[in-house]
């Protein structure tokens, strides 16, 4: 459905979208706090905030609460599969311009980010402060190459993902960055907990969905052994999974194997494998001449960020023949005659084939979120346009909030005990 301020697959799912979005503000306690001083601070007055991120309920919460913070928001997804699209009409019903649906072409994704953009230059015309919040960093890179005009106008952005800081740390690199962005996700509180127990969960959930296998006993490979992998590895292993893992970083090998895992090259690894993972962030892990190596009925998904990590080009290019046998899951006959499944077309299988991540690890990435564009108002033309780590005592706060939430104490330090860690003079 098409109008001037959304365009969604069907506006008549808003009811089921306001559900989900009620179901997910439920486990968020720790961003409902912010949304409530939000509401009486109004600290995002006069802010319009672009964003590229995957349309979820959990979204749909981190949208009111900037909302409720005085900010005019326009979004749309970051990722071709991963909206939902009831949450969708949910919000285009409240009036917030969404322009996102499940099952974009590649050219309709980057309409959608265009359309974004042009609600960016009506704020920037009309003298506003606009702001950009990414996963990927799609539409910060689409901002440099095709939309300079903007650069003076933009306070500061925010980068929800590993993939996207990697670009942006490349950009600062190249001097080719021309505004402050805020790494949301080198928050201790978003990939400590998003990456690590969030990807974890839902991307085994993804997996489970699209296959409906047994782990239990299954030969389960996991390409890179960072936050990401290694949350997806111990759920792996928690249901009974036997877990290998491929690495380039020695240190993440070894660390690896003192956690228990089999630690070999990809190739070697492709010959065994009954489930194979990519969380790398980089590109053609997986390529043809592992998937040749691999058994019958060898299954593949990837759950970084962008649909590179496997060559689906190339195995949709030189397979007999492919065909979808389930939602989420297609089957490739290669010319040796064995058969692979593909989950979720080779893009982010916890988002394409399940729903992300559970609303309360999203809670603290939110959070981050909404103080980082807070953060950045406060020191306008104060940072220069490079990446940014928000302040310790920001991150401590997120996590003391969502201790709250969930009804969590701790200790605190004595008087005594602070002035001996500040002191030197101590000794045997």
């Amino acid at each position: 459905m098409t109008k001037n301020n959304f365009r969604v697959k069907n506006l008549s799912l808003a009811g089921q979208g306001e559900k989900n979005i009620a179901w997910a503000a439920s486990q968020m306690g720790a961003l409902l706090k912010i949304k409530q001083r939000f509401a009486q601070e109004k600290p995002l007055k006069n802010l319009t905030v672009g964003m590229a991120l995957h349309v979820t309920k959990e979204t749909a919460v981190l949208v009111e609460t900037l909302r409720a913070g005085g900010a005019e928001v326009a979004i749309t997804s970051c990722n071709p599969l991963s909206t939902q699209d009831d949450v969708a009409a949910a919000l285009a019903k409240k009036g917030i311009k969404v322009f996102a649906w499940k099952g974009e072409t590649s050219q309709e994704y980057y309409a959608n980010l265009g359309r974004v953009i042009a609600v960016l230059k009506e704020a920037a015309q009309r003298r506003q402060k606009i702001a950009t919040i990414d996963d990927g960093c799609d539409l910060v890179s689409l901002i440099h190459q095709q939309h300079l005009e903007l650069i003076p106008h933009l306070v500061c952005g925010t980068e929800e993902t590993t993939t996207g800081v990697i670009r942006l740390r490349s950009m600062e690199k190249d001097q080719a960055l021309k505004y402050p962005v805020i790494a949301v996700n080198d928050n201790k509180t978003k990939h400590l907990f998003d990456n690590y127990y969030g990807t974890g969960q839902s991307t085994i959930d993804g997996i489970l969905r699209a296959t409906s296998i047994m782990l239990a006993g299954s030969q389960f490979v996991i390409a890179g052994y960072g936050d990401c992998g290694k949350g997806v590895a111990k759920v792996a292993k928690g249901l009974g999974a036997i877990v290998t893992v491929t690495e380039v970083d020695p240190v993440k090998a070894l660390q690896a194997r003192m956690d228990g895992f089999q630690t070999m090259p990809m190739k070697q690894a492709a010959k065994f494998g009954d489930i194979f993972v990519t969380v790398t962030g980089d590109i053609n892990v997986i390529t043809m001449k592992e998937i040749g190596l691999m058994k019958d009925g060898a299954i593949l998904a990837n759950s970084g960020h962008f649909d590179v990590e496997i060559d689906v080009k190339s195995l949709r290019e030189q397979a007999k023949k492919a065909e979808q046998i389930r939602p989420g899951l297609e089957k490739f006959i290669l010319q040796s005659g064995k058969s692979v499944y593909l989950c979720g077309q080779g893009r982010l299988v916890n988002l394409a084939c399940a729903e992300g991540h559970p609303s309360v690890v999203m809670s603290l990435s939110f959070s981050g979120q909404a103080l980082a564009l807070e953060y950045g108002l406060k020191n306008e033309g104060k940072l220069e346009p490079k990446v940014y780590i928000l302040p310790d005592e920001i991150d401590q706060k997120i996590a003391k909030l969502q201790m709250e939430a969930i009804g969590i104490t701790k200790d605190e330090l004595t008087a005594e005990q602070k002035e001996y860690l500040a002191s030197w003079e101590s000794g045997t």
